[in-house]
C-alpha cells in the first residue's frame, strides 16, 4: 500500500504535472483493474496544499487555529483557502434528478404534482 511518504515522491518527481493512474491493485484482494484513472482534486494539490487542508480540516475549518498552527496572519490564512478553493472544481451535490427520480420523489409524497411537472419539463 503506498504511503504518505510514496505521496511525497510521487509529487516531487512530477513536479505538479498531471498524473494518470493506469493500473489500481486492491490491497487484499487478488485484483487488479486497469484503465485511464485521473486523481481526485486533492491528490493533485501540491504536497504544501495536501498539508494545509488536512491541517484546516483537523482543525475544524478555524482558521484562529490554522494562524497559530502555521505562524501567519489571518489575511494569509484567508488568501491560500481563497486560492486553493479556486483551483478546484465544484462538486455537485444536488444533481439534477433523472425523470424516474422525479416520479419516485412524487410517488412518495416528497414533492407535489406541480413540482414534479416543472422538474420533468426543466430536463427538456
Amino acid at each position: 500500500m503506498a504511503s504518505p511518504k510514496d505521496w511525497q515522491e510521487l509529487t516531487h518527481l512530477t513536479h505538479g504535472q498531471a498524473i494518470v493512474v493506469e493500473r489500481v491493485r486492491l490491497a487484499d484482494k487478488d485484483i487488479v483493474i486497469e484503465g485511464s484513472f485521473d486523481l481526485p482534486q486533492l491528490a493533485r494539490l501540491d504536497l504544501e496544499d495536501q498539508v494545509f487542508v488536512i491541517a484546516f480540516v483537523r482543525s475544524h475549518g478555524s482558521i484562529k487555529e490554522m494562524e497559530r498552527v502555521f505562524g501567519v496572519s489571518y489575511p494569509t490564512i484567508k488568501a491560500r483557502l481563497t486560492r486553493i478553493a479556486d483551483s478546484l472544481d465544484f462538486v455537485e451535490t444536488n444533481p439534477t434528478p433523472s425523470k424516474n427520480e422525479i416520479l419516485e420523489r412524487l410517488q412518495q409524497g416528497l414533492i407535489t404534482a406541480d413540482d414534479a411537472v416543472r422538474a420533468l419539463e426543466a430536463l427538456k
